[in-house]
Order: C-alpha cells, then structure tokens, then sequence
C-alpha cells in the first residue's frame, strides 16, 4: 500500500517497516515451510513470483503491510534482515453488512492477519504487540469501523490471541478448518488498544529527522 511504503512503527520491542524488495529472499524461505503454508493458506512460490508479490502488495490499495522486526536484534546489528521475524496486514473489505455504510468504500472493515515465522522469536509476545500497533494504525490512519479475524481451527494460539483482544468468534466453517472473529471499533475498545500497546512512534522510513504522526512516547 502507498499509503504505509515510507512509514514504520517503533513500539516498545517490535519495529514495523514496509515490505521492501531487500527483504523478499528471507520471506521467500520462510514461506517454503509447509507449517506456514498451512497457517497461511498460502501456496508455495518461486523467488521470481515472491517479487512480483512484493511489489503488487506495495501498489495494492486494498493491502496494507508491515514486516515485523525484533527491535532489540536490530538495534544491535543495525540489519533488518537479520532481525526480520514475520509480518502483519490488514485486508481492507466493503462493509456491506452495516446498514449505515457506502458499500463503495473499501475502508471500512480490515481483515487483520499476523504471522511469527521465525521459530525463536515465538512466545515473545511479539506477535501479540504487532497486531496491536496494526489494529490502532488501522483505526487511527485507515479509518476502519469493524475488524475480522480468520484463522485455522487448529491455531489454538491464535484463537487465545483474538479472544483475548476482545474479539468474538462469529462463524466456523469445518469445509476449510476455519474460525472466523469479528470486532466493532468502539471508543473504549480503543482506549484498551492503546493502553495495552503502550509506547510507540510513528515516523518516516528510512529513519529521517522529522515525524509525519505523533505517537505516544515514554
């Protein structure tokens, strides 16, 4: 998404940059993993397609995309690489169900997503921080009114995950194993979200010296 390409998001352990052409190898192997597949319901692709993704997901105005990195990792090594642990996206969708809405504007509902693909960076609770400062951008800069959850049956972290961000089961659908969240964005609902989240920054990608948003810092 153009939107998000010269931003990322400093939170207190996790750093989200946009998804660059540098970073498309290392996904590329991660993606090579079966388990991720499958969590992902994503197919397998060469490293040629991985590209072409890369750069269709930066002009899709409808995919909104960070990589997620381990901040202390990468204010060690100053490599983002190195430090790159998985992404999160919002899938912004017409919300056709809400009586009160333009059905023509795709930026009312968001299809959240987050996936840890590095093995030694899970149980970190950094999954859990990077779906936060998404779920706040989302409202703060997508202007999104609900939020959806999809994820396998069998992702029981997942489910705690969602279930403990106040989000509540609406369907299951066994054909694809399946469960399926749903969340309104409420005032206090928000108010939880940035109390949780806690310190962080916006501000441009590369690094540079001005901040184009302004975050809540310690």
């Amino acid at each position: 998404m153009k939107l998000n390409e010269h931003l990322q998001i400093v939170g207190k352990n996790v750093i989200l940059v946009p998804y660059e052409s540098k970073h498309v190898e290392k996904y590329h192997q991660w993606m090579k993993s079966e388990e991720l597949q499958t969590l992902t319901a994503s197919e397998p692709l060469t490293l040629e397609e991985e590209y072409q993704m890369q750069q269709s997901w930066r002009n899709d105005e409808d995919k909104c995309t960070f990589l997620i990195l381990d901040r202390e990792r990468f204010e060690q090594t100053k490599d983002e690489i190195e430090a790159l642990v998985g992404d999160t996206n919002i899938f912004l969708q017409s919300n056709t169900e809400a009586e009160d809405t333009d059905p023509t504007d795709r930026r009312l509902l968001g299809e959240i997503e987050i996936m840890i693909a590095e093995p030694s960076a899970r149980g970190k609770r950094y999954g859990w921080e990077a779906t936060l400062l998404m779920l706040v951008f989302g409202v703060e800069r997508l202007h999104l009114r609900q939020y959806i959850a999809i994820t396998k049956d069998t992702n029981e972290r997942a489910i705690r995950m969602f279930e403990r961000m106040k989000f509540r089961e609406t369907k299951r659908t066994p054909i694809f194993q399946e469960v399926s969240f749903g969340r309104p964005v409420e005032e206090d609902w928000i108010a939880w979200l940035k109390q949780e989240v806690g310190s962080y920054r916006i501000e441009p990608y590369p690094n540079q010296s001005n901040v184009l948003l302004q975050g809540r810092e310690a």
